[in-house]
């Protein structure tokens, strides 16, 4: 039986993921950023038909198309999107593999009998990626070379033992080689794949590399190429039905701590760690109660995961009781061997992490934050806010400069008292509604603005600031602005607090 091949192209599958949730009437383009510029990344119909180009620069499509409504890409979304539609083109093949970011690759060989032949197959495929909202180019042939370059242009079915004249027609770039070596072989006038067949291949060689000669001969069966699929993940995940209905706390727990290390067993032998795990109830009057959980980091430590449970499950009716249980971790990572049990001290980041996901399960992960440092001379811009479990702590860069103040708060006018020299700081001042006296001061640092930020707050120029150490007990971080029009009270900040 001869070897067929199905290649499926999703022109547009970006922006039509994109626009389901988010409708957009008109010409609309993502955009993805190579270089120094935004190029488009992806474009819908109604772009297309007013000259937007894929891989167009966005200034050029802008001018183009002054109406274009641009998003940026987000290649992790897409990403995941052609990952589901692998899973879903099983039902044609059981060997389904990636084509670059934007395709598929079946090999359907023994499969279109099954569905009244290639031509209803492909009719079958399209019927229903039409009825999902998704657009898509596809062709079969006997050679991936010769599916990936006809879906690409135009698609349909090349019949076996026609490959050259099924793809003879096609232009050189169709091959999948660079788009150096396609333009130099356009200026030669090779323009079509036909062109370069009927050209010496010793002289294509020593100008072009063997990869010219090898994708023809991939693309004409001369030489093989085989198809190689990605391995899907086993489903972690462990049921337990019970012989009367449960209903107590404790029995769940017990039979949670069951469940818990088989998964966590089968985690380990695929060398993954759980970072979401869901609790199913399957209760005798046929309702579910689930209880579900999230990881600070990846973890297949039963006895640590098990106390994440306690909460939800003591929330959950019962009802009339519970006849089976069903966990599954449904967000894993990879996790290296690691050594695990009860005799083995916990170490100061694994309590860290059970710290994140005891709070992040009640507060929400996105609410328990961290700290980490940045690049800036700035006071406001020395670090960034990001969520303790999608992050590793960092250690501070060394510092070389002045003191800085341990509490950072937006600046807080300071009023003056009895005037003040130009250039000082206050021998007096009121802050906060209290007074204070000026016992010592040390300084000035002079800070000047990030010129590529436009920040409203450092509009006013460089800032002078002053180490204040009063009377009162306060060591207060304080500022001026000396390009101020007049050396007036507004003028003076207080910013941070010393310990």
């Amino acid at each position: 039986m001869a070897r067929r091949l199905l290649c499926i192209w999703f022109a547009r599958l970006a922006s039509e993921t994109s626009l389901r949730k988010r409708p957009v009437e008109g010409p609309f383009a993502l955009t993805h950023r190579s270089g120094n510029a935004d190029h488009v990344h992806c474009l819908n119909v109604a772009a297309h038909s007013q000259g937007v180009q894929r891989g167009m620069a966005l200034a050029d499509a802008r001018a183009i198309c002054p109406g274009l409504i641009t998003r940026p890409a987000d290649l992790g979304r897409e990403a995941a999107a052609l990952a589901a539609l692998r899973r879903w083109a099983g039902r044609y093949s059981p060997m389904v593999a990636r084509d670059g970011a934007d395709g598929l690759m079946a090999d359907i060989t023994g499969v279109p009998h099954l569905f009244g032949g290639e031509a209803d197959l492909r009719g079958d495929l399209h019927a229903r990626l039409a009825r999902a909202g998704l657009s898509a180019a596809s062709a079969i042939a006997g050679t991936c070379g010769a599916a990936h370059a006809l879906a690409r242009h135009g698609g349909g079915i090349i019949p076996e033992g026609a490959l050259a004249e099924g793809i003879g027609a096609l232009p050189i770039s169709a091959l999948r080689i660079d788009g150096e070596t396609a333009q130099a072989l356009t200026r030669m006038g090779l323009t079509h794949i036909a062109d370069l067949m009927a050209q010496p291949r010793a002289p294509l060689a020593r100008r072009f590399g063997a990869g010219l000669l090898l994708r023809l001969d991939q693309a004409l069966g001369h030489q093989p190429e085989p198809l190689s699929p990605e391995a899907d993940l086993p489903r972690f995940s462990a049921r337990m039905t019970f012989p009367d209905p449960i209903g107590l706390q404790a029995d769940v727990m017990e039979g949670l701590a069951r469940l818990l290390d088989r998964l966590c067993a089968m985690l380990a032998q695929h060398q993954r760690g759980a970072r979401r795990l869901r609790l199913e109830l399957h209760r005798v009057d046929h309702e579910t109660a689930q209880v579900e959980i999230g990881l600070a980091r990846p973890m297949r430590d039963a006895n640590r995961i098990k106390a994440l449970f306690a909460k939800g499950v003591d929330e959950v009716d019962s009802g009339f009781g519970i006849e089976a249980m069903r966990l599954a971790a449904h967000v894993t990572e990879r996790l290296a061997p690691e050594q695990i049990g009860r005799g083995r001290p916990l170490r100061q980041e694994d309590a860290l992490a059970d710290l994140f996901s005891t709070l992040g399960n009640r507060l929400g992960f996105e609410r328990v934050l961290r700290l980490l440092p940045a690049q800036s001379d700035i006071p406001e811009r020395s670090f960034i806010i990001v969520p303790a479990a999608h992050s590793a702590p960092e250690a501070l860069p060394p510092h070389c400069g002045p003191e800085r103040p341990i509490t950072l708060f937006p600046p807080e006018p300071v009023m003056p008292r009895g005037g003040s020299r130009p250039g000082h700081p206050p021998a007096m001042f009121r802050w906060r509604r209290m007074s204070f006296t000026t016992l010592r001061a040390t300084g000035p640092e002079r800070i000047a603005p990030e010129w590529w930020f436009d920040d409203p707050a450092w509009r006013s120029g460089l800032r002078d600031y002053w180490r204040i150490e009063t009377r009162e007990g306060p060591r207060l971080w304080l500022f001026h602005t000396p390009q101020a029009a007049t050396w007036a009270a507004q003028h003076w900040f207080a910013q941070g607090e010393f310990a």
